[in-house]
């Protein structure tokens, strides 16, 4: 059974940082290209980061490029988001994902608030 289990996220003020972890089981997490999507509170789904499985090769919404990092551990079969300078806009329910044999999956999300 595929499950991805994201943590990390919380409440944060306007410049701070959060590293979120996605800890991915029931598949083989090396060989699948991995992305972030958040969505926030009225709004669709919103695609920000995504990781290659093979070569390592990262992308980035321009929303969020220069602030976000994405990385990825085979070995302990986990995503990461390094998350800094957040801005309020960037509240939103965080999601791992991936596609498997035509299905997308997600986990149940983290989230992430910016607010003073």
């Amino acid at each position: 059974e595929v499950q991805l289990v994201e943590s990390g996220g919380g409440l944060v003020q306007p410049g701070g940082s959060l590293r979120l972890s996605c800890a991915a089981s029931g598949f083989t997490f090396g060989s699948y290209d991995m992305s972030w999507v958040r969505q926030a509170p009225g709004k669709g789904p919103e695609w920000v980061s995504g990781i290659e499985r093979s070569s390592g090769s990262t992308y980035y919404a321009d929303s969020v490029k220069g602030r976000f990092t994405i990385s990825r551990d085979n070995a302990k079969n986990t995503l990461y988001l390094q998350v800094n300078s957040l801005k309020p806009e960037d509240t939103a329910l965080y999601y791992c994902a991936t596609g498997l044999g035509g299905y997308v999956y997600w986990g149940q999300g983290t989230q992430v608030t910016v607010s003073s």
